[in-house]
Formats: C-alpha cells, structure tokens, sequence
C-alpha cells in the first residue's frame, strides 16, 4: 500500500496513478477520512492524557470530572471504528505509483516494444499448431485430464515431462551463479497473506481458488509464498539484495480467457512455474529489475527461442506495479508473439502491507523493495519450443542446451 503521508501530501499524484491504471478510488472521501480519523485520534488522546492527569493527582473532588471524560471517550471510540472501517479499503484500494519512464495507456494494445531478438523459423512444410504435433506423440493428453479433472487440465507425457525438469535444471544452473537461492514454497496461503501480496484488491481475487473451510487461497505463482516468507520481519541492509527462485504448482481460474486459448493447455487452471524474487533496498530496486530481465533473456536465448520485450503501459501494469516487463515469444501456429514472461518491481508497495523492513546504515527502518520476475512458465515454454522446432516428420528437435539434462535430441 502507498505510505499514508505520501497520499496526503499528493493527492494529484495519487489521482493520475489511480486514472491511467483505471482503477476507481475515491481519494478526496479517503482524505477527508483520513481527517476524521486524525481529528479524533487526537480528541481521544487529549480525553486520555487529562484522565491520566486525574487519575495521577489523586484528587477525589475530580472523580465526576474523570466519570464525564470516559463517557466521552466510549462514545468516540464507535466513531473511530466506524471511519477506519471505510478509510482502510480505500487505501488498500489504491495503485502503486508507476514510474516516469512508464507508458501512459489504456490497455495492452498500447505497451511499448522495447526489442525484437531472434529470427522466426522457417519451415518448408505447413507448420502445425503444439496439439496437432504433441498429441500424435502422446506428449499431452487434455481428453483423459478432462475426464479426470474436467476443462484446463492436461497430462504432460514421456520425452515431454523430461523436457520440463531439463527446464529446470536449466533455471536451477543459471539462476545460482546470479546469487539466488532455491525454494520449493507452500502453494497455500492464510488469507492476511493473500492480501499482502496487493493482487486480491476488487475484482482481482476472481482469479484465486479460495478454500473457505480452511481460510486458505491456491497460490498463483510462487511470488506469493516467498514476498510473505519474512513478513513482520526486519531485515538487514548488509544482507540485500535477497534472492530467491522458488518453484511451484500453480493455480488460476483464467477466468476471462476464452476461445481458443481454453483448449490445449496455455491457459490451464494448473501448471508449474520456476519464479524469481528478490528483496532489496530503494536504491537497489531499479538495478536488480533489469537484473532479472537479463536472466530472462538470457535463458530464452539459452533456447534459442525469438521473443520481444515490452515496456507495459500504465493501464496494463497491475495494481502493485511501478514498472514492468514483459516477454512474449513467437508462436508459429498463430503468427504472432504471446506472452510467455513478466517481471514486476513493487517498490515498497506490498512490503507496507507485510510489514517487511530493514535496517539501513544509519541504524534507521526502511521498508523493502520487493520485485519478482518468471523464469519458466513451464507449460508456455514447452508450447514454445513444440512450435518453434518442431520437423517435417513430425518430431520435435531438442534445443541443445537442453538435452544435457533430458539425454534426448529428438523427441519422436
């Protein structure tokens, strides 16, 4: 959440950010609140302080006098309640505030591209879609998944399910040489938790599974799990950056996607994903974000797999974001680039919520920057490399820096 001095002291800041990520806050009734509640705060505090002075001087003449203040005091006290009962979702509510350097625009039909890398392949055949190519290789089965589990589910099979752990070894090798550490993170989370993270304000929880019998949501990455790992913690500014790469189940409801997309298994209600995050100081935020950028290329050039970078507009940026990136790789069945990774910094935006912070040299508290960025999508990834190398006969080439860790060239 933004820092509530920092609201006050821009509320036109505070506005704009709300306007270009086309999110709906009231911040002249969250200041006037805001007002309230100091107001009798300071009512209360006064009432308090002359019921201490009272109760100090021992004075038995005054005792109507302290009877008088309490009254006043209970009968402030539901107002209190009732004013931080409708100023605390607003100011949940709110956006963090995008950078400068961010785009200004409606949805994501006005991202920026940033770069173009890699050449799109060309076949001397008709390419065919990852399906029309998996499913003759009994690679992905979505029918028998149906019936087992209903729509959006898939087995991943054979040379197939070889291929995702050679993804991740891959991740696990070149991620550690950069300084972060493994992580296999519950895919459960309490439900103060969840809020934490900034992605359940409004319309955003339609996404989660929630368990109500246990109060418990499904994490949908593994950013989730490892932002509130050191919640209510205080951290050291020796100690940062911190990072992780966790893995995980993932778990969505990908509630507004539909058409072909449902088919398959690109937008799954269940998949694996190799996650990196990392906890930071202010000064280091910016720096450590291209820093997971750079993996992320690297890893799609490891692949050699053609993508494009872009630079994600206010109004595609997600409410904890204050920039953005995202990678989106060329699908040859469809002519076009789809999303395949996104990398986010939050600034101090959801370690206020979490209550993350650190000691900087000067001995003084500083809340964290929490930023997060995907390795490998795993299912995305495989659609990708499917597509993108797949053979005339009908096989599919391995990437060579994957067959180290599959022992497989060809899957056929």
């Amino acid at each position: 959440m933004l820092d509530i001095n920092f609201i006050r002291e821009n509320p036109d800041i505070v506005k704009n950010a709300c306007e270009n990520k086309n999110i709906k806050v009231n911040v002249d009734r969250l200041l006037d609140l805001d007002k309230q509640k100091r107001q009798l705060l300071q009512e209360t505090e006064s009432l308090k302080a002359e019921q201490n002075k009272i109760s100090r001087s021992g004075d038995k003449a005054l005792i109507e006098q302290a009877k008088e203040i309490k009254t006043k005091i209970k009968e402030l006290e539901p107002k209190l309640e009732e004013v931080e009962k409708e100023l605390q979702p607003l100011v949940l509510t709110l956006p963090n505030i995008p950078f400068d350097d961010v785009p200004v625009g409606k949805d994501d039909t006005q991202n920026i591209i940033v770069r173009q890398v890699g050449k799109h392949p060309e076949f001397d055949f008709q390419a065919k879609d990852y399906m029309q190519v998996a499913e003759p290789l009994d690679l992905i089965d979505t029918e028998r998944a149906g019936k087992v589990a209903g729509s959006r589910f898939g087995y991943i099979k054979g040379d197939l399910a070889l291929l995702e752990f050679a993804l991740i070894n891959l991740v696990l090798d070149t991620v550690k040489k950069e300084g972060f550490k493994p992580i296999i993170p519950p895919v459960m989370i309490k439900n103060q938790v969840a809020r934490g993270t900034g992605y359940y304000e409004a319309g955003d929880e339609s996404e989660a599974y929630y368990l109500p019998s246990d109060d418990l949501y499904l994490t949908g990455t593994s950013e989730q799990s490892l932002l509130a790992m050191h919640a209510d913690e205080v951290l050291q500014e020796k100690d940062l950056p911190i990072r992780y790469v966790g893995f995980s189940t993932c778990f969505r409801r990908e509630a507004g996607s539909y058409g072909k997309d449902t088919k398959g298994i690109l937008r799954v209600h269940q998949f694996d994903k190799l996650e990196m995050f990392i906890y930071s100081t202010s000064e280091q935020s910016r720096q450590e974000h291209e820093k997971i950028l750079a993996i992320e290329e690297k890893l799609m050039k490891d692949l050699d797999l053609p993508y494009q970078v872009l630079n994600i507009c206010t109004g595609d940026l997600g409410r904890p974001a204050a920039k953005k990136y995202d990678i989106e790789t060329w699908l040859p069945s469809e002519q076009k680039y789809r999303e395949t990774h996104s990398s986010s910094n939050c600034t101090d935006f959801q370690a206020r919520r979490l209550n993350i912070r650190y000691k900087d040299k000067e001995n003084k508290m500083q809340f964290c920057h929490t930023l997060n960025g995907t390795a490998f999508a795993i299912g995305r990834i495989l659609i990708m490399i499917i597509e993108n190398y797949q053979q005339k006969d009908g096989s599919i080439k391995v990437p060579e820096v994957l067959q180290k860790y599959c022992g497989v060239k060809v899957i056929k």
